[in-house]
């Protein structure tokens, strides 16, 4: 049994320097240098105030995170991340469940997520925990601001 304990709560924008610290842990995580910067964050925040979620360890330091957000139809999860040595703690799922709340809470009905394909450990996490990896249908993107540029955490 872990002696670790955490709690989950709601996400603000004074958890910006933590959660940034924690996505810098992540092997091959992708941050973008507009959507992800402070004011990218605090934009998000403030369009969806109550969906957020962040796992703060008892020392204060946020162990993991999800953005979620709706657009009044159906959710999103971005940037679900678990601190490495929190894993396996059920933390993933507490947050996805939090999130899953909050959009119910808003009379969201559906909610989705995109994972990169080499993202192995994350696209094992949505299976175990009961989410459909979709086969009949094409995603696409059309970028409006080409300097929103993505680099990945080696």
């Amino acid at each position: 049994m872990s002696t670790k304990t955490y709690t989950i709560r709601t996400m603000t924008t004074a958890d910006y320097d933590g959660l940034k610290a924690l996505w810098m842990t992540i092997h091959g995580f992708g941050i973008r240098s507009i959507d992800d910067s402070r004011e990218g964050v605090e934009r998000f925040l403030k369009r969806n105030p109550d969906t957020s979620v962040v796992a703060v360890a008892e020392n204060g330091d946020i162990v993991g995170g999800i953005l979620c957000g709706h657009d009044g139809r159906r959710g999103c999860l971005y940037h679900v991340c678990v601190r490495e040595d929190y894993r396996r703690l059920g933390i993933g799922k507490a947050m996805v469940v939090h999130c899953m709340n909050a959009l119910k809470a808003e009379e969201i009905n559906k909610v989705s997520l995109i994972a990169f394909t080499v993202n192995d450990v994350g696209n094992a996490f949505w299976r175990t925990i009961g989410w459909t990896k979709r086969e009949d249908l094409n995603y696409y993107d059309f970028t409006l601001n080409e300097a929103n540029i993505t680099a990945f955490n080696q």
